[in-house]
């Protein structure tokens, strides 16, 4: 795998001028923010040696390297997922990517369903630790001591310095948010009421299907993350109608103003 990660960053290296240390992870509906990224030079994910290839609607599946205020970033414009069956190592196969390209700082966004009965659809919210509820993750195998070591610690996977960060921003620009724990569903169905009631007992306020994979590779490769989630949709049995991709969508593109605007001064103030 090192091998292939040294080659697909040294495609990218090849096609961009950018060296930047801080990368943000666009979930669905939520790839708005390039529209703020200027002197944008972009590489599609098909052509990048090695690279997976998005399969869901709302992932654009590009990468695009430019400035945010004058800070140099790298934004990828969609995501893996288990469910498309793909190895964990697969999904989270950018991160090494970022790694190896010298990203010191990631931003890694999703759209979720709500568990916490405070929250409701277009609800921010940071995340500050997640619930692996897959029995599989990208650092099963064989180690390679050049990425990371054997058993990464977790006790800060989301990094409190970057999360008080986004907090005062927040209350700067007065953007209402909520704080809570994410859970990494596989999928690809929507979870069912019975397991929603489980995995709110075990202390969960919202639950998705990505993030989790590149929060544990992040960690483990010595990158400092930041999790930002969009409340989408409130849970089953929670939600009184029946969920709806386009719906998830529809709801983040919403929300994904006010979401821009923060993360926008968030990558200005963590550089």
């Amino acid at each position: 795998m090192y091998e292939k990660v040294v080659q697909s960053a040294k495609f990218i290296q090849d096609k961009t001028n950018f060296n930047p240390k801080i990368a943000v992870i666009l979930g669905s509906g939520l790839g708005d923010l390039v529209n703020v990224i200027t002197h944008k030079q972009i590489i599609e994910y098909k052509d990048i040696p090695n690279f997976p290839q998005v399969t869901v609607h709302g992932h654009s599946g590009r990468m695009v390297f430019g400035t945010i205020n004058g800070v140099e970033v790298m934004a990828m414009q969609g995501r893996f997922h288990y469910y498309e069956g793909y190895t964990m190592k697969q999904v989270a196969y950018p991160i090494y990517v970022m790694k190896m390209l010298g990203i010191e700082k990631l931003i890694v966004t999703n759209a979720c369903g709500g568990i916490n009965t405070s929250f409701q659809p277009g609800t921010l919210m940071i995340i500050n630790d997640f619930i692996n509820l897959v029995s599989d993750n990208p650092l099963i195998g064989v180690n390679d001591e050049r990425f990371g070591p054997r058993f990464p610690d977790m006790t800060e996977p989301f990094k409190l310095a970057l999360i008080n960060k986004a907090k005062a921003i927040a209350k700067d620009l007065n953007i209402d948010y909520q704080e809570g724990v994410y859970a990494g569903f596989m999928g690809p169905y929507y979870e069912t009421a019975a397991e929603i009631r489980a995995i709110a007992k075990m202390g969960a306020d919202a639950v998705g299907m990505s993030t989790v994979p590149e929060t544990i590779a992040a960690n483990y490769l010595g990158l400092q993350v930041l999790g930002i989630s969009c409340i989408t949709n409130m849970a089953t049995g929670i939600q009184k109608v029946k969920h709806s991709h386009e719906r998830v969508v529809e709801t983040a593109k919403k929300a994904s103003i006010i979401f821009c605007k923060w993360v926008e001064q968030i990558i200005q103030e963590i550089n």
